[in-house]
């Protein structure tokens, strides 16, 4: 199967059953497909859909995104997960804004933060309306399906000859269209799980449904045991005021706001005496699971008192915040988490 006849078949099938009205598919308007492509990254377009329009109602532009601050945009984030694909889109708007236009260029795209070779292609395609290539997790499923490659594809040399196999399918007519056909195919038909064969306009000519080898391709790492961690929270209320520490911008959680965290029991015990804080009005433990570890979360609530608050405030850098107001703001779904088990 010819590069044309292949693109000419996935295009057919996307003017039938592809996806022609996510809120992002707008013409000429490449911050709305920045801002979907950098929130798509590791996450499903149903989950992304519940966040888009919150996010460009409150930054319509990417003037307004790159001139707000990130305590005004972390509210729109939190939830949302992988918080260094918030700073970077956050810092790339600023960098975007101060220039007056967007990148124009492939290079100019990736010098941006947080934009690597396939977003940029994708913002060349689906944001300018120019010639892009993409290879997302969709695409290296289409194409080691299709061609039944059985290389791990995580190694740099099979993962350039796939960029290669991709530019040599990739057509110049209709360059959006194909590059949003081939993610949408990924995605409805040709699934992880169980793909969907029967519907798929590439079915003849795909050599890994020729070789019954759909469901085993791409080649996949066997799964390591997901670690398990245990941390300490520290929770200091005073009536509905709880003290608050606002993370360091990066690492886990970056800039946003939680309860003070200790992986170090002793370390916690000592502050606790050093503090004064004796007697624990409550216990509450949840587990709250990332990609890379599982964290088992204690909760230790202490009740203070009025004239603890500004000692407490300098010694562990902290705010005091209304916990009716700290749930608007840029927390971690860890922290909504705590915060309802500790109210029930």
């Amino acid at each position: 199967m010819s590069p044309f006849s292949f693109s000419d078949a996935l295009l057919t099938w996307f003017d039938v059953h592809g996806r022609h009205d996510l809120p992002w598919q707008v013409a000429d308007d490449p911050y709305k497909v920045w801002v979907s492509e950098i929130m798509l990254q590791q996450t499903q377009v149903k989950t992304v859909l519940q966040y888009f329009e919150r996010f460009i109602e409150r930054f319509p532009t990417v003037a307004a995104l790159g001139t707000a601050s990130w305590d005004e945009v972390a509210p729109y984030w939190a939830g949302l997960g992988y918080y260094a694909r918030a700073r970077n889109l956050h810092k790339a708007a600023g960098v975007v804004a101060r220039q007056g236009h967007f990148p124009q260029t492939l290079e100019d795209w990736i010098e941006l933060p947080g934009i690597g070779p396939s977003t940029a292609g994708a913002l060349m395609s689906l944001g300018l309306r120019q010639y892009g290539v993409i290879m997302d997790g969709n695409v290296k499923r289409v194409l080691a399906r299709f061609f039944a490659i059985e290389d791990d594809l995580s190694k740099p040399v099979h993962e350039r000859s796939m960029w290669q196999l991709a530019t040599e399918l990739c057509p110049t007519e209709r360059n959006h269209d194909y590059t949003q056909a081939i993610m949408d195919l990924g995605a409805t038909v040709c699934t992880p799980k169980k793909p969907l064969c029967l519907y798929c306009p590439m079915q003849q000519h795909c050599k890994a449904h020729a070789q019954g080898l759909e469901t085993e391709l791409p080649f996949k790492k066997p799964k390591k045991a997901v670690p398990v961690k245990s941390a300490q929270v520290l929770v200091l209320r005073h009536h509905n005021q709880w003290l608050w520490q606002q993370r360091p911008n990066s690492g886990l959680w970056g800039g946003l706001w939680c309860l003070p965290i200790f992986e170090n029991r002793d370390e916690l015990t000592q502050l606790c005496q050093s503090l004064g804080l004796k007697q624990v009005s409550q216990r509450t433990d949840i587990s709250h699971s990332f990609t890379h570890f599982t964290w088992q979360l204690e909760a230790l609530c202490f009740e203070v008192d009025a004239d603890q608050l500004e000692h407490l405030s300098i010694e562990l850098a902290s705010t005091w915040l209304d916990i009716q107001n700290v749930t608007e703001m840029g927390i971690p779904t860890a922290m909504k988490k705590l915060i309802s088990a500790i109210q029930l």
